[in-house]
């Protein structure tokens, strides 16, 4: 699920909305969103309910809408923002999940849950927080099936 399209290194965002705005631009170029703004929304009003910082220097903000034409893991690496984290700590990844509104199941929670079970491991963060490239990432990331 996660190709090197759907990754940023390099991100200048400096806000949460900022990165969940330029994640969704990069799901919409690469046409996995039909409409980038109602992906954003969709994110938003799920922070609205308690944040996605995770911890560990690490957000996952997810949303499902009708606009996201199939499930889409993207991943930006930032410059400390600001994620209201659960352990008070700036958040220098961000991986950005997507489901369609349609569809069966929880998607979104399947991938939820594997990719939180690898961040808990710190080689796995220590891994991932180091990587030099998008090749390094998707090697990480290979092993989960995501």
């Amino acid at each position: 699920m996660l190709t090197s399209q759907l990754i940023v290194l390099d991100s200048t965002s400096s806000t949460k909305l900022e990165v969940i705005q330029e994640l969704a631009h990069l799901a919409h170029v690469q046409g996995k969103v039909s409409d980038p703004q109602a992906f954003v929304n969709a994110v938003l009003a799920r922070e609205a309910e308690y944040s996605t910082g995770v911890g560990y220097h690490i957000a996952i903000p997810h949303g499902k809408d009708e606009a996201i034409l199939e499930p889409v893991l993207l991943y930006a690496r930032v410059q400390d923002i600001d994620w209201q984290s659960m352990d008070d700590q700036s958040v220098k990844s961000v991986f950005m999940i997507g489901v369609p509104a349609q569809s069966e199941g929880q998607v979104h929670l399947q991938i939820l849950a594997k990719l939180s079970r690898s961040l808990m491991k710190e080689e796995f963060r220590e891994t991932l927080f180091n990587a030099q490239s998008k090749e390094d990432i998707l090697n990480l990331f290979s092993s989960l099936s995501l």
